[in-house]
């Protein structure tokens, strides 16, 4: 009889506490079957937070989830976890998409905001699914193992906080159990007639002496205090926690697979319990290592206030291949990449063999160099055509002031960046497109400044006005060939072992007459193939630019 009453006053506090809601756990399920999906494929997900934009460590927990659906052939969706509406930043759902398909690892469920949606297990908005929650909130009153709490953000605390003194005085372990918790059915009317608001919160059945076992993918067996605390499942406003939410969405939605931050580790307790509570059986999870950035001999984690670098508009707006940046991304994730790269150089990244099991377990360091490195390769193997377009296509949203001329002399463009591309040893000075017109700027304009030293601007101008005799751009043999006599001539070394031998003889050798010409035409000591560039600008606008020096 006492169980029966009981069971009755659970019902009539369900109901009591929400009247409106009609859906039902039972309904609700039939509505999300599970998944027939081939033995071993993973169902993975990436639910990023609209409150913020998209940032390389938002992208290294999408990159690692939709690898593991990729080489498992399973599916990979996203789901936007949007009930913080206070913080929500407009455009951020978009924008995250928008980020997803640019770098080549398109969720197969999604939904757009106010637009289409793809995938059967939707909403795919938390925001939308209110409703669902409230169900299982109801549930687990109706249950025994939730109850409301009346407490705002100050009342109960001091309560608390006195219990807990008084506990760690004679050391006994601490277990923070709402005020609310044993509140009667007449109190509780009694409040909400008075208009009070409240909580929804797990009664929670774990106790800080007991341990609780999980495992995580790359972690292993994890064994941590059981979860003791009454957390809020569904707050004042009838939106739920990401605890909450996480789990209802996760079990019905039929992720096997969630990756996160390893912040998270504390957290996964209470996630235990909230799973158990529904009757879910809990998700595995992979909590990955945070990335890092070094400061002198430290290490610190990334800020996303500090270090632009670590917002994904960064690479974007600079203009670095994604390509490069999805090949740096699974090298910080896994060192094992980079000997693969080394014996695969013309293989696509997305065909190496990648293993959950081995994901660096010590935090990454974003190291720009390595990504500059990288993005280089990658870009050497490029086309020219294909470096037109890469470039075209960020300037259209980038360097809008660049577009017109890229247009109107696209025969041009390409064939400058073609100097020393398509060839069994591409040159390797590229790693943005942000960086073409800076780099290349003596193509389009007469250098004013040079690369020479004050001391040796005589022998420079000597050089130059010397040049303008043997000047021959009809094959490049020709072209050296002339070079060497005219070097010979002056005083400079034709024979570079008898350079070496006897350098006080000689004003310099033909690399150094072929450094002036260089600079006189460029600017630089360096650039790529000096007869490629001179046959491009052609003979009228080389011996220009020498004029101006000799």
């Amino acid at each position: 009889m006492k169980l029966k009453k009981k069971q009755e006053e659970l019902l009539k506090l369900s109901e009591l506490l929400f009247p409106n809601n009609k859906l039902t756990v039972e309904e609700i399920e039939k509505k999300y079957p599970k998944r027939d999906l081939p033995v071993g494929a993973q169902v993975t997900r990436f639910a990023p937070s609209p409150t913020g934009f998209m940032h390389l460590g938002n992208f290294f927990q999408a990159f690692i989830s939709s690898t593991i659906a990729r080489i498992s052939n399973g599916v990979f969706f996203l789901r936007n976890e949007d009930t913080d509406k206070k913080r929500e930043i407009s455009g951020a759902s978009d924008y995250v998409l928008k980020v997803l398909f640019d770098y080549g690892i398109k969720p197969m469920e999604y939904e757009q905001k106010g637009g289409v949606t793809v995938g059967e297990y939707g909403p795919y908005f938390q925001s939308e699914r209110i409703e669902i929650y409230k169900a299982y909130a109801k549930k687990l009153v109706c249950e025994g193992k939730a109850f409301p709490c009346f407490c705002d953000k100050t009342e109960g605390i001091e309560e608390i906080k006195e219990q807990r003194e008084k506990k760690y005085a004679i050391g006994v372990v601490i277990e923070e159990k709402d005020p609310c918790r044993n509140l009667t059915l007449e109190q509780i009317e009694e409040k909400i007639k008075a208009g009070k608001g409240f909580a929804i919160r797990l009664k929670s059945s774990g106790s800080a002496t007991n341990r609780v076992e999980f495992f995580d993918i790359l972690k292993g067996k994890i064994s941590m205090e059981e979860n003791s605390k009454d957390v809020v499942l569904l707050k004042n406003d009838g939106l739920p926690t990401y605890h909450f939410a996480h789990a209802i969405d996760d079990t019905l939605m039929g992720t096997t697979v969630v990756v996160r931050g390893e912040e998270w580790l504390p957290s996964t307790p209470v996630h235990v319990e909230i799973f158990n509570a529904l009757g879910f059986k809990p998700v595995t999870y992979l909590h990955n290592p945070l990335i890092c950035i070094k400061e002198g001999d430290k290490k610190r984690k990334v800020s996303k206030r500090k270090d632009k670098e670590f917002a994904m508009s960064f690479y974007a707006q600079q203009g670095y291949p994604t390509e490069a940046v999805c090949e740096y991304v699974m090298n910080l994730i896994n060192s094992g990449f980079e000997m693969w790269r080394k014996k695969n150089p013309n293989l696509p990244y997305t065909e190496y063999k990648f293993e959950p099991l081995n994901i660096t377990a010590s935090s990454p360091v974003l190291d720009m160099d390595k990504l500059n490195d990288i993005s280089k390769d990658v870009i050497s193997k490029y086309t020219a055509s294909q470096c037109y377009e890469e470039l075209l296509a960020w300037a259209r949203e980038y360097s809008l002031e660049n577009v017109d001329y890229l247009i109107k002399d696209k025969e041009y463009v390409t064939k400058v960046l073609n100097i020393d591309r398509e060839k069994p040893k591409p040159r390797k000075d590229i790693y943005k497109w942000s960086m073409f017109f800076e780099l290349f700027d003596y193509m389009f304009s007469t250098p004013t400044k040079l690369e020479i030293e004050e001391e040796r601007k005589k022998d420079f101008e000597h050089v130059l006005r010397e040049y303008k005799k043997w000047l021959n751009l009809s094959s490049k043999e020709v072209w050296f060939d002339n070079i060497k006599k005219m070097a010979e001539k002056l005083g400079y070394a034709t024979d570079n072992k008898e350079f070496k031998a006897n350098p006080e003889k000689f004003k310099g050798n033909v690399a150094t007459v072929c450094e002036y010409i260089r600079i006189a035409i460029t600017g630089h000591k360096n650039s790529p193939d000096l007869y490629e560039i001179m046959t491009l600008l052609g003979e009228k606008q080389v011996l220009e630019r020498m004029a101006e020096f000799a």
